[in-house]
This record gives structure tokens, sequence and C-alpha cells, in this order.
């Protein structure tokens, strides 16, 4: 073991022992009796998700386990990561997304539960980073759980509340950095002005929530784990946390106005044409019109950044929008779910995605969450075997393994103009200490959107890349480096080849056709892909165009195009997006 693994395992054990003990003291307190108010249910849960778990089907982080009638805490545990998604409670949102008597008595039961096992300080449910997420949404549905309840179950249920709020107002400062300790301090916000008797609290988690705005929020509206989906979590629980502290009669801090002020414009440029997310770095497109939601309920007007917005480029043509990964992958813990996606692209037409990403593969288990986090699981262009970005074990160790990215480009550059339709130009040397290769990628997107022009270049640029790329192309007996461009498609793109193989149509369930070329340099073919959805059972079936050559050069390049051919009919309104549904 490594001298920086071995401090972070001794940090890793403090941080549990310190953890306990103050579950342990808190657990001892008869803090909160009531509400002051009554909170207003926020967080939004799947329906499709919450029926699965009255069916007895319990899907998280990548296992799932049948158990009709089971409760919840009853379970066999398969994985740490699998303990601590039950323990954060989010399962609530889904099971109010039902709301029909099922679904109360699962959420009573499963959360009275909770409190007779571990209300007593014990169990992996007392960290920061799941207390703050177990608090809010305990207070969110406070109205589902006490609902038809005796009085002795409604006074344990705000005992426990008032000892979680305890245990986190002394153990917040631990909570993991970035999305984990913005929900700790929002939930100890929300506790602090809905107990009786927490209000002292509220004013100190209020100060810690502004400094935390000015650290971690930077003057772009961006956060370091780059993750869009993480943005719009951060950016709901800021405007939750503001809402709560107006209806108390207080005012949110400066620094906390000024981050909202900030995300809002990044997250309207994050936003594709169909109202979803860009899929990045361990993010989902989001629930349908959540986004919309958070925007709206921010208050905040402004046009989207000129320039990157997080590292993203985004231009858009008509009813089309393409946004671009233009900038170093996440580092250090926050690269915990970041993807070697450096040069990735997302392309929507309307209200129907056309080339995406695979996507997270974290709820489907580790060799999913690995497997999409390569960059041969983007559409971008890809040395065979080789990812842009490396990973590596991560030397805090903690209950669930993490892998970080390593050896990530040194330099990724873009540089965008609109002479002739939206235009960018980006590049990063990822595969320069392996390969000596560059890859520059520029496209340029027509004004009515109609066709995206593409040309993505591998070559060495320095005299040093062109030693090295001498050394690797006698060592492979000048057979020259293999590399792959991809495009991944959406699963409800229909693609075909067309033309004797020389291109690929792709039918959209809105009627529309996209026809895809190439130069002729590479070798084009048609196959599998994944794509990694939240709320699914299993990864769901789709294709990939794959552009396939190799470096014989100093350099090659590559031309391609997206263009439309057959736009939606005008009988045709296309209104309805795809929803996530339940496959079982």
């Amino acid at each position: 073991m490594t001298g920086r693994a071995a401090k972070g395992q001794k940090r890793a054990r403090l941080g549990v022992a310190l953890n306990r003990l103050a579950a342990l003291r808190a657990a001892r307190a008869r803090p909160a009796t009531g509400f002051v108010s009554q909170p207003e249910p926020r967080t939004i849960g799947s329906f499709a998700r919450g029926r699965q778990l009255i069916a007895g089907n319990f899907l998280f982080a990548g296992f799932l386990i049948e158990g009709p009638g089971v409760a919840i805490w009853d379970l066999p545990m398969p994985d740490p990561a699998f303990e601590e998604a039950l323990h954060g409670c989010i399962w609530l949102d889904d099971l109010a997304a039902v709301g029909d008597r099922a679904a109360r008595e699962r959420a009573q039961d499963w959360v009275f539960g909770w409190i007779e096992r571990y209300g007593a300080g014990s169990g992996p449910g007392w960290t920061p980073d799941l207390t703050g997420r177990r608090l809010i949404r305990w207070i969110n549905h406070a109205i589902l759980l006490l609902n038809g309840q005796e009085r002795a179950a409604a006074d344990g249920f705000f005992r426990s509340l008032g000892q979680q709020t305890l245990f986190l107002s002394k153990r917040w400062r631990s909570a993991s950095p970035g999305l984990p300790r913005f929900e700790a301090l929002t939930g100890l916000i929300y506790a602090g002005l809905s107990l009786t008797g927490m209000e002292r609290l509220a004013s100190g988690a209020t100060e810690a929530l502004a400094r935390e705005c000015a650290e971690q929020i930077d003057a772009e509206g961006g956060i370091p784990t780059r993750n869009p989906e993480e943005l719009l979590d951060v950016l709901t629980l800021l405007t939750w946390a503001k809402a709560a502290l107006e209806a108390a009669g207080r005012k949110a801090a400066p620094e906390h106005i000024a981050a909202i002020e900030r995300i809002v414009p990044t997250l309207r440029a994050l936003r594709h044409s169909d109202g979803g997310l860009a899929r990045f770095h361990g993010g989902g497109r989001g629930l349908e019109g959540r986004l919309d939601q958070a925007l709206a309920a921010s208050a905040v007007r402004g046009p989207m950044p000129e320039g990157l917005a997080m590292g993203f480029a985004r231009m858009h043509g008509g009813r089309t929008s393409m946004i671009l990964d233009a900038a170093r992958p996440p580092l250090g813990p926050a690269s915990a779910n970041g993807h070697a996606a450096t040069l990735a692209f997302e392309l929507t037409s309307g209200r129907r995605p056309l080339v995406v990403s695979c996507g997270s593969g974290a709820i489907f288990g580790r060799e999913w969450h690995r497997a999409g986090r390569a960059t041969a699981s983007h559409s971008t262009l890809a040395i065979e075997g080789f990812s842009s970005s490396r990973l590596a074990p991560a030397p805090v160790l903690g209950r669930v393994p993490s892998l970080w990215l390593d050896e990530t480009p040194a330099e990724v550059w873009a540089r965008r103009d609109g002479d002739e339709g939206d235009h960018v130009m980006a590049g990063h040397n990822g595969y320069a200490p392996t390969h000596g290769m560059t890859h520059v990628r520029e496209l340029t997107l027509s004004p009515d959107g109609a066709v995206l022009k593409g040309q993505d270049t591998l070559g060495a640029m320095t005299p040093e890349d062109r030693r090295r790329f001498e050394t690797i192309f006698a060592r492979v007996g000048l057979r020259g480096i293999p590399f792959q461009i991809r495009f991944h498609l959406h699963p409800e793109a229909d693609a075909t080849l067309d033309l004797g193989g020389t291109a690929v149509s792709v039918a959209l369930k809105s009627g529309e056709i996209w026809i895809f070329r190439h130069d002729g340099v590479a070798e084009m073919t048609l196959e599998p892909s994944v794509y990694l959805e939240s709320g699914r059972l299993r990864p769901r079936p789709s294709q990939q165009i794959v552009l396939s050559a190799r470096v014989l050069d100093y350099a090659c390049q590559i031309g391609w195009t997206f263009s439309k051919a057959q736009d939606t009919p005008a009988s045709i309104r296309d209104t309805d997006p795809d929803r996530p549904e339940s496959d079982l």
C-alpha cells in the first residue's frame, strides 16, 4: 500500500469512528416534538420505479433483488453501495410519486422500520452524506409518513428527525465535497426551520451554505464534477433552501443568491432542444420537466453564456442542438463518476435524441459503471484499446471502492466562431503519452440545423510526438495505429445501411430521416450498442455507427456529415417525448 493510500485509509477509519460517536450522542437526545410549519413536498420521484418497489423489485446500485412482501431492511445486502442507496431513502420520492395506499403503507413500514433498527445510532446510514439526503426526504414526505399513525409513532418520528439533525450539525463538515455537502447543509436548514427547538441550527447552516456556494460554484456557474445532472441537483437544493428561508422570514446570503444566478445560464446551455440535459460525467437527462421547473423556480432571466458552459460547447440551429465536451475531465475526488469523454458530442433534433453517449452504468453495477466511463462508450474518436483518460483506484478508501480518472489530457482547447453557421474547433492530447497522437475535432452546424459537418484528425503535432509515433509504429510492424470514431444512436433511432453500404439512414419516431455519410477514408460499419438509462431494470439495446481506420503517416483525417433528408411531416406534431417506462 502506498503512503498516500495508507493516509487515506487512516482518514476514512477516523471519519467512521467520529460518525459513530456523534450518532450515539445524538441518539440520547430528545430534541424535537413537531413541525414549526408544515413542510411542502418538493422532491420528485419516478412513478415507474415506485411501482417496481411496491411489486417487490428492488433495483439499487446495479443489483436487482426480488422480494415481494419483504421489508426493505430484511433484504440481503449484496454490496455496500446497495445498502447505502437504501439508507439514503431516495426511494421515498418514488413511492410518493405513486401515492396510493400500497405506496403509503410501504413508505411507513420502511421508515418506521429504520427508526426501530437504526434510530439508536447504529448502521451504515449514520454518515453526513446519507443523513442530509434522508432528512430532506423524511421532511418532504412527512404528511405521507404520518397519515394515520398513532401519537407514539409520530413522537418517535420527530425524535429521530431531531437526533439526525443534531448529528448533521456536528458532522456536516465531513460530508463529501459537492452534491453530498450541499444536501447535508440544505437538510440542516430544512430541519432547523421546520422542527421545534432546532431553529438555532439554521443560522450556522445558512452561513456554511453561503461559503460552499462561493467555493464550489465557479465564476462560470460550474462545479468540479462537470456533471450536468448534478449541477441541476445543486440548483434545486439552493432554490429550495432559499424558498425555505424566505418562508421563515429570513434572507438567503448574497453568495447563495449569486450562485443561483451563475448556475442558471450554464444549465440553459446544457439543455437540449427536447428539454433534457446533456448526459456527461455520470449524469442523466433528468426527469421529464424537472430542468424547466428548476429554471422557472430560480426566477433568473438572462442569456446563455457566449463561450463554454462548464467546459461544454453548445451549438443550435433551427430545432437542432449539439453539445460537445470541450474541456479537461474532472480530477481527484470530483472524478469518481467522471468519464473519458473528451470531444464527445450529443445531437438532438426537436424532441428526439439522435446521437448520444451510452451514459452512466452505475445503476447496473460496477462493471457497467466502468464500461460506461470508457471513451469507446461515447460519440468521439478512440485509439483501439485505449481511452483518452485512464482509471485508477482512489487513494481514499471507503465502504464502496472508487475509481478516479487518471492520466487525463494535459491540454484541451476549443475555439468557437459563427461565420458560416455555428462552428467549433477543439482538440486534446490525451493520446500523446501513449502514441504521440493529438485528436482535433471540427464541427459546423448549419443555421437551419439540417446539416452537421464534422472532421476528425488524429495526428502527431510536435517533434517529440512524432518520435513517439515512430516508436509505436515500428513496434506494431508498420501496420499503423488503429482507431475508431463512434456515433452511438438513441434506442428510438432506427438505423440501416443504405446506398450500398456507403451511408446510414436514421429514422426518428417523429418521421424525420437523417443520413450519415463519410469521405471514404475509413471503413464504416453499423454495430450493436447499449443505452444505459436510470429507471430501467437492464440496459437498452441500441446501435452505433463506427468509422474504422489506421494512422499510417503522421496524421489521418476523416470527414463526415449528418444531414436531414426528411423533416417531420407537417401533419404530425411531435409533442410527446420518450418517457422511461418500466420494462418488467
